[in-house]
């Protein structure tokens, strides 16, 4: 049955099925079925003029629909890395964001361990003893806590 849908189709078949996967795109989250049903648009357009000939059968068609498929994701996933680039870069990555900064510390440093505030946070803050109320600057930032020197 649906041989002979595509056979009544033919080319057109191709058109539908890169319908169907750019639909798909609609409903389902990324960007891979983009590729998929550009791909299977190509072989539409390539099947219009190839469609009677010998050598234009079934197998060929699926071929070049996966080669191409193949090709138009490897594309599209260099094109989509090199836009990743932000102008905020360490917007998701705050505590990072940190490191450079100075403010007064908060609790004066002993032992090794003292607070700062930074805007409305208080942080826990490593480094030399140092009293309350001294100007120091972020030299980097873990997850468990940052490491400050005298500003």
């Amino acid at each position: 049955m649906i041989a002979s849908i595509v056979a009544e189709l033919g080319p057109w078949s191709w058109w539908i099925i890169g319908l169907v996967f750019l639909g798909l795109e609609i409903l389902i989250p990324g960007v891979f079925l983009l590729w998929v049903g550009l791909a299977a648009m190509v072989v539409g357009v390539l099947s219009f003029p190839l469609w009677g000939t010998a050598f234009w059968g079934w197998q060929v068609q699926l071929v070049v629909f996966a080669a191409l498929a193949l090709a138009f994701a490897m594309i599209g996933r260099r094109i989509s890395a090199s836009s990743a680039e932000s102008d905020q870069p360490m917007l998701n990555r705050r505590v990072e964001g940190l490191v450079g900064r100075t403010a007064t510390l908060e609790d004066p440093i002993s032992e090794g361990k003292g607070r700062i505030r930074l805007d409305d946070t208080t942080w826990i803050v490593q480094g030399p003893d140092l009293p309350a109320g001294t100007r120091v600057r972020i030299t980097t930032a873990q997850a468990g806590g940052l490491t400050v020197e005298r500003a």
